[in-house]
Formats: C-alpha cells, structure tokens, sequence
C-alpha cells in the first residue's frame, strides 16, 4: 500500500513497543522500532517517518534531546513524546523545543492511536524556492504573508520556520480574523481533539512559540492576540 503512514516507535521498554506495534498496525501503520536515542535519531532522519513516538526516558540520549536534535536538522516530522511523569514542566519543555505533543502513561491504546491519526499529516510537499513562493503568498495581514500552497508563512518576503502545527494556529485564526477563539475551541478545531483536560496549556505554548517567531515585539503582539478570559484571536 504506498499511502500507508509510517510511525517510529522510540520506547526502551519491549513490551510497550510490542502493544503500541500491534495496535498501529491493527490501525493500518507501518512501524519502524528503536530502543535508544541515538538508534531512533538515526532511523528518524534516514527513514524519514510520518510520524515519531517518543519516549522521554531513553539509554544513550533521551526523547527531548532526540526531539531538540531534529528540529535542529530541519526535520518537521510530528513528534508525539511519551511520559511516565505528570510533571508539567516535562510536557512544557516537549513543546517548547519542537514536540507537537505529548501523552502521560500509562494511556489508552484508543487514545493513543486517535492522537497518531490527528497529529500525522500530509507528506511534506516540495518547497518552491523563496521567491516564486513569496511572490505567490497571500498577504493576511501588515507584513505577514501565507502561501498555502508550499506551506510557509513569510515576514516582510523572509520565510519563517514554523512547525506544521505552529502554521495550522497560524493559518486557522488568520482565517477567522477578529474572531475570538477559547483553548477548548482550538484543541478541538486544530488539534483535532473531542476532549481537552488539563491539554489547553499546550494551546498557550504553541501560540507564545508562534509569537516569537512571527511578531516584532512577541510581548506586545500584532497579530495573535490574547481577550483576556475567553481566548485568542488573530487581529486585522
């Protein structure tokens, strides 16, 4: 099947890889192992997965050094990063260096293979070079411009690096102008997610992430703005 989805599974614990194997695979995905950190950044950047499971606790390097070492190669591949701790300083340093997010164990394998399904996307197209890209890209508002067809967002004609879910908020709320969205309200419209919980902090990381890249002045922001009690909203 050439449309089948990839998942690397990064986990040192044998029998949680051999439950997470069967059950993506029951769901359709092609699964590739690793049982260190430097085993899964190695499969990781050679074979290229739609999609990465992450464990936080590894032999040789741990998940948030492979994930931090990813990003720092380019690679934009969804980064899904396992945790046996609840610590919220764990799931906001995932975040923060580039996992588009994170699950608590011991979870449900329907909730797990539900978040797969939400956070893999389409196959990263080819990028046209800057400038045709630029030169196409749809100007949303004062210097901020979106080309949806190759994906990238670009201040004053300089393309910005975003994450694929740093360019979904991105591109949903400027979609929206001016219309106030809750956390609850985005975890469900980008994140793709029926239930929040204590999930809505991962809304206000990837939205302070989103400023630093695209606003001048990322504690005085133009464009994503906060309406203090209800939400955010992308102002035009």
């Amino acid at each position: 099947m050439s449309d089948q989805k990839t998942v690397l599974i990064v986990e040192d614990e044998k029998n949680i890889v051999d439950i997470l194997r069967f059950n993506l695979q029951r769901s359709g995905y092609a699964i590739l192992e690793a049982y260190d950190g430097e085993e899964g950044l190695r499969q990781a950047l050679s074979a290229n997965p739609d999609l990465i499971l992450l464990d936080v606790m590894l032999p040789k390097m741990n998940g948030f050094d492979v994930c931090k070492a990813l990003r720092e190669k380019g690679s934009n591949v969804p980064v899904i990063i396992l945790t046996a701790r609840e610590e919220e300083s764990d799931k906001v340093l995932g975040l923060e260096i580039g996992a588009d997010d994170y699950i608590t164990k011991p979870f449900s394998m329907r909730e797990l293979v539900a978040r797969v399904g939400a956070n893999i996307r389409r196959t990263a197209m080819a990028v046209p070079s800057g400038t045709s890209a630029a030169a196409n890209a749809m100007p949303v508002s004062g210097d901020l411009s979106i080309n949806t067809d190759s994906h990238q967002v670009f201040r004053a004609g300089k393309a910005i690096d975003l994450t694929q879910r740093e360019y979904e908020l991105l591109t949903f709320l400027a979609s929206h102008p001016n219309k106030v969205y809750s956390r609850t309200d985005l975890m469900e419209q980008v994140w793709n997610y029926g239930y929040v919980g204590d999930d809505v902090r991962t809304v206000d990381v990837t939205v302070r992430r989103l400023r630093e890249k695209i606003e001048a002045d990322p504690a005085n922001p133009a464009y994503i703005l906060t309406r203090r009690g209800a939400g955010y909203y992308f102002a035009v």
